[in-house]
């Protein structure tokens, strides 16, 4: 039975790296429109940033020769010959012994090679005493400081932050080639499932918690998602209403059905879905060992667990990674995940991936993390949670005080 042949983590990461890219052309946006988008092209400049040698503070341009010895004492005697005004050419140029006026981010005249601070001089007519010394390039950007010509400056496959658009703006680039917005689906399978509105409910029947959950995770991350509404154990609709959803959409997740009972589809609906069909079945963790990876058709479709907690532990495991892919998004260069001390000791079984819900608490002595235990049905557990911490499957637990790594809630792996 493929359920039995389950994967590691990092195995199905490697499969899902390998099975899946882009499925659209890059489209082109204003930068405006871009934060959050994953940026579908290298970019380089064509300007230096800034264009020209500009005062980081309010005082005069001087020759920092002219100030050598300076000081309260025995200041240097400068000639005031001008005053630069802000978005203007400097037009004079600064001869030996002379001093300009300069606001901050003023252009340099031609000559200068330094600031000093207003706080350090004082006017005297048309004379300035300057009671500090400077050093040359004291107080002033240079043309190109902060980007050359040609320079490349912002890499493909990053996820575009306010910043990396101030840098855009800076270097006059108004438009980028973005990756398409991923459209996912989300199909709900069960019996017992009934839509969230639903008032009264009657014997044996549940909320729809997941669709919510991870629809709501999948528009953090930038996707549009369709809602495909709820689907009961029976495989011909299941099957129907999968294939009508999977042509409106980039990535399919089906939530529910995904283990081995009688009555479980999941595997079926993948398999007739379109080859390859079905690449996992079963990720070596807990919770959430039942999960399925598939690719039909050139996409990929998932089969989530139904208990909420381990629903939503997987999708940030392995349907962010998908989610990544089908973006061009480059691969995290580090561990995301930052440290803090453990609370109790915790058990766990080697040859699997435990994952446990944890809140963190700031103590004299540092961030500790507190397990939160219960099982994977029990949507409260990760209310009470800020997070969640891995034993690797090579562990059989840890003990009280030692260092663990703890990935929030809402950020990516």
């Amino acid at each position: 039975m493929k359920f039995f042949n389950v994967k590691t983590v990092d195995e199905t990461v490697n499969i899902i790296e390998t099975h899946f890219a882009p499925i659209h052309e890059p489209v082109r946006v204003s930068i405006r429109e871009a934060v959050g988008r994953v940026l579908a092209e290298d970019v380089y400049s064509r300007e230096q940033v800034p264009p020209f040698a500009r005062s980081t503070v309010d005082g005069y341009a001087v020759q920092a020769k002219t100030t050598y010895g300076a000081s309260e004492s025995m200041p240097a005697f400068l000639d005031i010959t001008g005053k630069i005004q802000m978005g203007k050419r400097a037009e004079i140029p600064l001869l030996e012994g002379q001093a300009q006026y300069i606001p901050t981010g003023g252009m340099l005249p031609e000559g200068a090679d330094s600031i000093v601070m207003i706080e350090h001089v004082e006017e005297v007519g048309d004379l300035l005493n300057v009671y500090r010394q400077v050093a040359p390039g004291e107080n002033v950007i240079r043309a190109g400081d902060d980007v050359e010509i040609g320079e490349h400056v912002l890499h493909k496959g990053i996820r575009l932050r306010p910043q990396d658009l101030g840098l855009l703006a800076a270097i006059g680039i108004t438009e980028v080639a973005v990756a398409s917005i991923p459209v996912v689906g989300i199909l709900s399978t069960g019996d017992e499932i009934v839509p969230p509105d639903k008032t009264e409910l009657s014997p044996g029947e549940i909320r729809d918690i997941n669709s919510v959950m991870i629809g709501s995770r999948l528009m953090q991350l930038g996707a549009e998602v369709i809602y495909g509404g709820i689907v009961q154990d029976e495989y011909e609709e299941f099957l129907a209403r999968a294939r009508a959803l999977f042509g409106k959409v980039d990535f399919l997740l089906l939530s529910g059905g995904s283990s081995v009972g009688t009555r479980d589809f999941t595997v079926q609906v993948i398999e007739a879905l379109g080859e390859p069909g079905v690449l996992v079945h079963g990720v070596a963790t807990k919770p959430g060992k039942p999960t399925i990876i598939g690719k039909s058709q050139g996409k990929p479709v998932m089969g989530l667990p139904g208990h909420p907690v381990s629903a939503l532990i997987m999708l940030d495991l392995l349907g962010v990674p998908i989610l990544k892919q089908l973006q061009g998004e480059s691969k995290d260069a580090f561990d995301k995940r930052f440290k803090a001390r453990i609370s109790r000791n915790v058990p766990s079984a080697v040859g699997r991936s435990d994952y446990i819900r944890v809140r963190l608490e700031e103590r004299e002595d540092g961030l500790w993390a507190v397990p939160v235990f219960g099982k994977s049905g029990l949507v409260t557990t990760m209310v009470e949670s800020d997070g969640i911490m891995e034993i690797s499957a090579n562990k059989e637990g840890i003990l009280e005080g030692d260092h663990v790594k703890i990935k929030l809630f809402g950020k990516e792996i």
